[in-house]
């Protein structure tokens, strides 16, 4: 796979975070200013004012063999076209470029150099597995990256990223503290990839948390056709502990259900286990397809970012897609893709509505306005959302990581609904930092 690197990644503690991590912090638009004759121009210079559109793209990998998200850019085009039939924002109409990374670190780069020609005033709800590959050509251009999916640790880490959500820790952290009582020995699947290094740290976090032993860490390839063999293994290392049921944990995006089909053929062998995953590896759609109730996601444990898609949260964005998008398979209100990109385009209509009919957009007035303290409601979706220069997981290389919520959903009788105990009491959702703050990232 292009960009694969054969060492395991760790998670960059503050001190280590790379040179193009910070160089956009408060002195680097005066520093680009006095390099203007060698750069040819500054940075988000140029932009909208007055009722000049403005222009941002959404980015996700599509038509691969391994993981798509077509519902990302669906979304966002879904939404252009609701705000344009209404007004627009702030007197702006908005243009929304897509691109198609196909999940690859060259497209990812593609992707971002694409939006730095194009002049666009922020890249918005977007998913890359390539951080070090899309991030370097943002931040020369001076362009925010708000609420991309969260799969890398990039993400937390570039002072011109404005994550949403917890990404992949948060997701780890919060399934492995829900499964530290409930589980024997765990075994964690996940991709043989840069960003699935990343993944069996933050389970064990949040498996410590609740006094648990670190998960088994089984690596699969990202683009398998199927996975007899690795179920094989799975299984055998959940059993192993006769005295407690076993968990097996799959975590590898849109080829869960590939590997759900060799589970299922394998598991008869076995002792009974529990599985256990996060969104984004699994939705209802997968759960139906799987058999429903009658399948092995049934009773399973699946931590995700926001509310079930069944809240009335999301009936704003329902009814967008209802009127702009119906009839469009790839826009699932479900998907967490798509719900990222609603919160995204939230957060980017508020800078725009703090920016003013009459203020001029480019990249650098969003940028400045986001970085000014500016707080975003997303209707209860989220916490209220801000993005301090660190946040408080910095001292474990995450420092722009400002929303840890959890929610716990479990699968009951075939449906995906909000869990009512684990993580989060009554209303299954809980905060994941301090369970990150004690993750082992050395």
């Amino acid at each position: 796979m292009t960009g694969r690197r054969r060492t395991r990644s760790t998670f960059p503690l503050l001190t280590s975070r790379p040179v193009r991590a910070t160089a956009l912090s408060a002195g680097a638009v005066a520093l680009c200013a006095s390099l203007t004759a060698g750069c040819g121009v500054i940075p988000g210079a140029t932009g909208g004012s007055g009722g000049d559109p403005v222009k941002v793209m959404t980015w996700a990998p599509q038509d691969t063999d391994a993981t798509n998200k077509p519902g990302m850019p669906a979304m966002a085009r879904a939404y252009a076209k609701w705000i344009n039939a209404h007004g627009g924002i702030a007197g702006h109409r908005l243009e929304v470029l897509t691109c198609n990374d196909h999940n690859d670190s060259v497209g990812a780069a593609k992707c971002a150099r694409r939006a730095a020609d194009e002049d666009v005033a922020a890249v918005v709800g977007s998913y890359s597995q390539f951080g070090n590959s899309f991030l370097a050509p943002l931040e020369g251009a001076g362009i925010p990256y708000i609420g991309g999916y969260g799969v890398t640790n990039d993400e937390f880490t570039g002072t011109l990223s404005y994550p949403v959500n917890g990404g992949q820790p948060a997701l780890l952290a919060g399934l492995g503290k829900a499964l530290a009582a409930t589980c024997g020995n765990i075994s964690l699947v996940r991709p043989d990839t840069i960003a699935g290094d990343e993944l069996p740290t933050m389970l064990d976090s949040g498996l410590k948390a609740g006094g648990h032993a670190d998960a088994g860490d089984q690596l699969a390839a990202e683009d398998a056709t199927e996975y007899g063999g690795q179920a094989d293994q799975a299984l055998r290392y959940a059993t192993g502990n006769v005295t407690r049921k076993g968990c097996v944990v799959p975590a590898l995006g849109d080829r869960t259900d590939t590997f759900m089909d060799s589970f299922r053929r394998t598991r008869d062998a076995f002792p009974g286990v529990r599985t256990a995953t996060v969104l984004g590896s699994v939705d209802q759609t997968v759960i139906n397809a799987t058999g429903g109730a009658d399948g092995p996601y049934e009773g399973a444990y699946i931590t995700g970012w926001y509310p079930p898609a069944s809240d009335a949260r999301w009936d704003d964005m329902k009814k967008v897609i209802n009127e702009e998008a119906f009839g469009d398979n790839d826009i699932d209100p479900a998907d967490a893709g798509v719900q990222t990109t609603w919160i995204a385009y939230t957060v980017l209509k508020a800078v725009l509505e703090k920016i003013g009919p009459g203020g001029r957009v480019s990249s650098d007035t969003v940028r400045r306005t986001l970085d000014g303290g500016l707080r975003v409601s997303t209707g209860g979706l989220t916490p209220t959302l801000h993005w301090p220069y660190e946040g408080k997981l910095a001292g474990v290389g995450f420092p722009r990581l400002v929303n840890a919520d959890v929610t716990l959903q479990v699968v009951q009788h075939g449906t995906l609904v909000a869990a009512r105990r684990g993580i989060g009491g009554a209303k299954g959702i809980a905060d994941m930092t301090q369970t990150l703050e004690n993750a082992d990232v050395q």
